[in-house]
């Protein structure tokens, strides 16, 4: 974005509130093609899922050992539960590292962000501005994958009660709830995994560095997830904050594991985002 593309209210002295910033991220956002890659990713795997549930045919869902798997052909309430059992093993680390890896690296590349610093906004604004913007675009992504699994699984198998992972049928006005409540549950740890992608895009200037460190570190914690000698790590490890939902999905509803999402994604979050704001109010804008 070049001096002579921002508002008239930056090119006259007048400086834009954070609103407006946040605003122009969500514009250059629709700009990019990586924005649609990560919003088509979230629309595409419900629906290849779902392909392949039909394909299979039979009448049961699995053996159970994945949560609501038993029930994907009862009630198209339980397709966007196993589908967030199976983002959380790589899609939705990668569908927000494609977006939040790259919003301040694509600005060091193209050689805007020297201009934005230096002639339009506070520094602040831009960071917190891209902060949000970049977990905008999460959110969304999040809900257009669960929406895309339940409308399309609902309309094929029906909007039918959901059996509890207590064992106690849950109505369907009632599962609509506890569904907007487990995304919005899940979004959580998305957070943390967001602030990451921000602290590799803003430290290495590099989008598909941010990108691959922010898959690694994803893949180191669930491989420390998986090593039994190291089971104590679990309730600290962010990988294990995606499953913290299901608690709400049983009778009575289970906050604890929700509540300790929270304050575990907040300590891989917040470091992080201290750490990315540092580095950009610190960063030398005069050599490039």
């Amino acid at each position: 974005m070049s001096a002579a593309t921002l508002p008239a209210r930056a090119r006259t002295g007048r400086r834009p509130g954070v609103g407006t910033v946040y605003a122009w991220e969500l514009r250059k956002l629709r700009a990019q093609k990586r924005t649609y890659l990560g919003l088509g990713m979230a629309a595409l795997v419900p629906l290849i899922f779902i392909t392949a549930l039909l394909l299979n045919g039979g009448n049961g869902g699995g053996d159970g050992e994945i949560p609501f798997e038993r029930y994907v052909r009862e009630t198209g309430l339980a397709i966007p539960l196993v589908g967030l059992f199976f983002g959380s093993i790589w899609l939705f680390t990668l569908i927000t590292a494609l977006v939040a890896g790259d919003i301040v690296a694509t600005e060091d590349n193209h050689g805007t962000l020297k201009t934005i610093l230096t002639r339009s906004v506070d520094r602040w604004q831009v960071f917190v501005a891209k902060t949000l913007a970049a977990l905008t675009y999460a959110f969304t992504a999040l809900v257009l994958y669960v929406l895309v699994g339940l409308i399309v699984g609902g309309l094929i198998w029906g909007f039918d009660p959901l059996v509890s992972l207590s064992g106690t049928q849950i109505p369907v006005g009632r599962g609509l709830l506890l569904l907007a409540a487990t995304t919005f549950a899940y979004f959580i740890p998305v957070i943390a995994i967001a602030a990451v992608a921000l602290l590799l895009s803003t430290v290495t200037r590099n989008s598909a560095a941010a990108v691959v460190g922010t898959l690694m570190f994803s893949l180191i914690l669930q491989l420390l997830g998986v090593i039994s000698a190291l089971d104590f790590l679990q309730p600290y490890l962010l990988s294990t904050q995606f499953n913290a939902w299901q608690g709400l999905l049983r009778e009575p509803s289970d906050w604890a594991p929700v509540v300790r999402a929270a304050w575990v994604s907040a300590a891989y979050a917040l470091p992080a985002l201290a750490v990315s704001f540092t580095v950009f109010l610190r960063r030398d804008v005069a050599g490039g």
